[in-house]
C-alpha cells in the first residue's frame, strides 16, 4: 500500500463540509479504490466557530490558508473558496509553484486565469484538477478529456446552471412570472441573495469557456462568449413556446468549424420531444458530438454539497492513483488560439416576440423590416385582443444570421407601435 495522500482543505462552506463528510463516511471504500488512504491534515475557513455539521476535531485548524501551499506534510491543496482573485488565486498559484497538486471547484478562477494556471501546473509537474467546477456531479471533464479523447469533437452544449433551469421549469409548471419564482428559489436556497451570476448567465458562461477549451483544444476565452440571461423571459414566452412544441432552456453552445469557434450562452427554444427539453428542475445536462461517438449526453445534479463533493473526491482519487493528464486535455503550449465566429456566420431559426399596439399597419411595418434584413417568416401567432390594449405577436423565422435578426429587432423596437423591447430566442433543432 502506498503512503497516505495528505490533503489540506481551504473553504468549509457547503462543498467543503460536504467533502469532509464524504471522506469520513466512505473513507474505507475510497482507500480501497484509490490504493491508499486519503488523510485530511489541515483545514481553514473564515469562521472557526461556525457549526458545519461535521466533526473537524481530528484536523489541524490553520489561521493562514496560504501556509498550506508550502507545508511539506501536504500533498494536495483543495481550494473551495471561490472567486477569481484574492485568496483563491494566491493559494492555487503558490501551491503549484511549491509543486503541490491542486483540486478546485472554482470555475470563475479557471475561466479567467486557467491558461496561466495550466502552464504553471505543467511546468511544476503536478496536477490541477477541476471536475467539480463544471456541472457538479456530472463527470463531464473526465468524459471529454479522457472518455472522448479519441474523437474530433465538433459540438458541446447543454444546461449548465441548475438555478436557471429550476426557475424556467417552475415558470412553465405554475404559470408564474420570473420575479415571483426567483424569490421562491432564493427562499429554498436554490438561488443566492444576489442572483446575478446565475440568472444573467455568467456562472454558466464560466463553465462553457472551460468545456470549449477542453473539447476543441483551444485556449480559454471567456470574454469571447456571447452571454444572455433569463431575466427577460416572461410567462407568455413560456406559454408560446409550449404551444409551438418547445421549452425554453438556458443553453451553453460551443461549436468548432475549421478552427473558428462559436461560444454562446442564451435562452433557447428546444423541442419538447428532445432529451434536453426534458431536463427539469435543478438538473444539468451536457451533450457532446464527436465523429466517432455521434452524440452523447450526461445528466445529473449540477450543484449542492453531495454532487460537488463527489466530483472533488474523484479528482483526489485520480491523484492518489497517480493518474496524470494535461490540464486542458493537451499541453497548454499546444492549445490553439480561440478564434470567435462572427455573428453573420451563426445561423439558426429564431423566435421573435413583439408587444404591439393594436392598430392597422403594424404587421406590415414589421414584415418590411424583416424583408429588408433577408429574414423569412415561417409562422406567426397573435393572442389576445382587448380594444386599446397591447397585443403579443410571435414570429417564427426560417434560418437567418444572428447579425441580421439583431439588427432587424433593433429597428422593429424603434417603431412607435412597439411598446416593449422585442424578445429574440434562438431555436435549437435537436
Amino acid at each position: 500500500m502506498k503512503p497516505d495522500l495528505k490533503i489540506g482543505i481551504v473553504g468549509l462552506g457547503t462543498v467543503g463540509a460536504g467533502l469532509v463528510r464524504l471522506l469520513q463516511t466512505h473513507g474505507g471504500k475510497i482507500e480501497s479504490r484509490a490504493g491508499r488512504k486519503i488523510n485530511i491534515v489541515a483545514v481553514h475557513a473564515k469562521n472557526k466557530a461556525k457549526n458545519r455539521g461535521v466533526d473537524l476535531s481530528a484536523y489541524e485548524w490553520v489561521d493562514d490558508p496560504l501556509s498550506l501551499a508550502h507545508r511539506p506534510d501536504i500533498d494536495v491543496v483543495v481550494e473551495l473558496v471561490g472567486g477569481d482573485e484574492g485568496i483563491a488565486k494566491q493559494l492555487v498559484e503558490r501551491a503549484l509553484s511549491s509543486k503541490k497538486h491542486v483540486v478546485t471547484a472554482n470555475k470563475s478562477l479557471l475561466s479567467k486565469h486557467g491558461m496561466a494556471l495550466a502552464r504553471a501546473a505543467e511546468e511544476a509537474g503536478v496536477d490541477l484538477r477541476y471536475e467539480a467546477a463544471v456541472a457538479g456531479g456530472i463527470p463531464i471533464i473526465k468524459s471529454i478529456r479522457e472518455g472522448f479523447a479519441g474523437n474530433d469533437i465538433s459540438v458541446v452544449y447543454g444546461i449548465l446552471n441548475g438555478t436557471c433551469n429550476y426557475i424556467l421549469t417552475e415558470m412553465r409548471e405554475t404559470g408564474r412570472d420570473f420575479a415571483d419564482v426567483l424569490k421562491e428559489a432564493q427562499e429554498k436556497g436554490y438561488a443566492e441573495a444576489d442572483p446575478t451570476f446565475d440568472v444573467d448567465g455568467i456562472d454558466a458562461a464560466h463553465k462553457l469557456s472551460i468545456l470549449c477549451a477542453l473539447a476543441f483544444g483551444a485556449q480559454i476565452a471567456f470574454d469571447a462568449i456571447d452571454v444572455s440571461g433569463i431575466r427577460t423571459i416572461t410567462s407568455k414566452d413560456i406559454q408560446f413556446a409550449d404551444e409551438l412544441g418547445y421549452r425554453i432552456k438556458l443553453v451553453g453552445i460551443g461549436k468548432s468549424n475549421g478552427g473558428v469557434i462559436e461560444q454562446s450562452l442564451e435562452p433557447c427554444l428546444v423541442p419538447i420531444s428532445s432529451a434536453l427539453g426534458n431536463v427539469e428542475g435543478v438538473f444539468n445536462a451536457v451533450c457532446v458530438e464527436g465523429d466517432f461517438i455521434d452524440r452523447s449526453m450526461l445528466e445529473g445534479r449540477g450543484a449542492g454539497a453531495g454532487p460537488t463533493a463527489s466530483a472533488v473526491v474523484a479528482d483526489i482519487i485520480d491523484i492518489a492513483r497517480g493518474y496524470s493528464s494535461p490540464v486542458l486535455g493537451v499541453p497548454a503550449k499546444d492549445l490553439k488560439p480561440n478564434k470567435p465566429m462572427p455573428d453573420k456566420d451563426i445561423i439558426s431559426e429564431q423566435y421573435l416576440h413583439l408587444v404591439v399596439r393594436d392598430q392597422p399597419g403594424v404587421i406590415a411595418d414589421v414584415t418590411a423590416i424583416l424583408r429588408d434584413h433577408a429574414i423569412s417568416i415561417e409562422s406567426m401567432l397573435q393572442r389576445g385582443r382587448d380594444p386599446g390594449q397591447p397585443v403579443s405577436v410571435v414570429i417564427m423565422t426560417h434560418d437567418c444570421s444572428r447579425a441580421d435578426i439583431r439588427a432587424a429587432a433593433a429597428k422593429i423596437g424603434a417603431l412607435g407601435s412597439i411598446v416593449a423591447k422585442p424578445t429574440i430566442l434562438r431555436v435549437l433543432p435537436l
